[in-house]
């Protein structure tokens, strides 16, 4: 691998007319407009959660780059496995914010019933798999999804993202080996915001990047600027043309940082210093994005307006929607496991709905 980092957007905010990638004005404000709705829905979302009105909450706030920018690389039929940042790669992907709204919520509107920890969404229409929370376990299933892909001869490409902290997962050096052997359609996304909850990169590895175990493996990795939106799709445009060519993995890792916390559950000043985070503040993703396309002429400050004003009421209406939902009923519990319940949980269900339960006959 070569030891540059892969930058499109220079400090004037223009890009290099070389590694630029040809998208459209309309495309460029379909991902703009998406890393402001991502970041307004995590503001407003941490916020609910300090108010008691959602439990918990994981944000992307300036991760916004590499998730957004990797995932519109991909077509509709292919597969993405998340970490729990990737709620931009959801909205890209049409992920309705009502149905978000009662993920977060737990409640009857949920598609996945209230079953699973709030940020943990999933959408089979959309080809986006559940969020799981135990660190690095989607990698494995990722390259299984797309080992399969590839015996049944389906010209898809999984993308699967992971945190820094990921790659010290057995999980992770276990699909990567199976993926360089098989040369299986996937691309490991890496978002190496320099924060495993509160373990520092260098604390995690003492290789001279991520992107270099790769080689280990017997496939590319390569670096990416991940606040630089025009780079890290490139990046992972080549990375996913390869892999549906038949020609194997790569590991992309985008450097970025998370600008907040790990989650509503954590307090980052207590390992980090506050200096740091204000240096990372001046490369935002989204104030370079901006730049870059008020430099074409695509943006300015109106339009500015009526963007923030629109994403904001969409969230609220959202929010609202969500908000009108009872609970989950409780017998749903036993639901989604079995084609027909079989007689004990039957039973089970009924003893919990209250009424005496009718005998019914073993199967055996």
């Amino acid at each position: 691998m070569s030891d540059a980092i892969l930058t499109v957007l220079r400090k004037d905010s223009s890009a290099d007319p070389e590694l630029e990638p040809h998208l459209s004005r309309q495309d460029l404000l379909r991902l703009y407009q998406t890393m402001v709705l991502n970041r307004n829905m995590d503001e407003r979302m941490v916020a609910l959660q300090r108010q008691g009105r959602i439990g918990f909450y994981i944000g992307s706030v300036g991760e916004e780059a590499c998730i957004i920018g990797s995932a519109f690389a991909l077509k509709p039929e292919d597969w993405i496995f998340p970490c729990y940042r990737e709620a931009g790669a959801a909205f890209l992907r049409g992920f309705p914010l009502k149905k978000f709204m009662c993920q977060l919520l737990g409640n009857a509107g949920d598609d996945v019933k209230g079953r699973q920890m709030p940020c943990h969404y999933a959408s089979r229409e959309l080809n986006f798999v559940s969020v799981s929370s135990p660190v690095g376990t989607q990698i494995p299933q990722a390259v299984g999804a797309a080992w399969a892909a590839k015996i049944r001869g389906d010209r898809v490409v999984v993308l699967v993202y992971l945190g820094d902290g990921a790659t010290s997962e057995g999980d992770f050096h276990v699909a990567m080996n199976f993926a360089g052997v098989f040369k299986v359609p996937v691309v490991f996304c890496c978002r190496n915001n320099q924060w495993a909850i509160s373990m520092p990169r260098d604390k995690q590895t003492a290789a001279k990047t991520l992107a270099v175990k790769a080689e280990a493996y017997g496939f590319e990795g390569l670096q990416v600027d991940g606040n630089d939106l025009l780079a890290c799709y490139r990046a992972a445009h080549g990375a996913v043309e390869k892999a549906r060519r038949g020609e194997g993995p790569t590991l992309i890792e985008a450097v970025t940082y998370r600008q907040g916390p790990h989650s509503t559950s954590d307090d980052p000043r207590v390992y980090r210093l506050e200096s740091e985070v204000e240096e990372w503040r001046k490369k935002d993703p989204i104030l370079r994005f901006k730049k870059y396309l008020e430099k074409r002429k695509y943006w300015a400050e109106p339009e500015e307006e009526e963007l923030q004003a629109r994403v904001k009421q969409e969230i609220s209406e959202a929010l609202a929607y969500a908000e009108k939902f009872p609970l989950p009923d409780l017998s749903s519990m036993f639901e989604d496991v079995f084609a027909s319940v079989p007689p004990h949980l039957e039973e089970q269900r009924q003893t919990l709905l209250g009424r005496e339960a009718v005998p019914v006959k073993s199967a055996r």
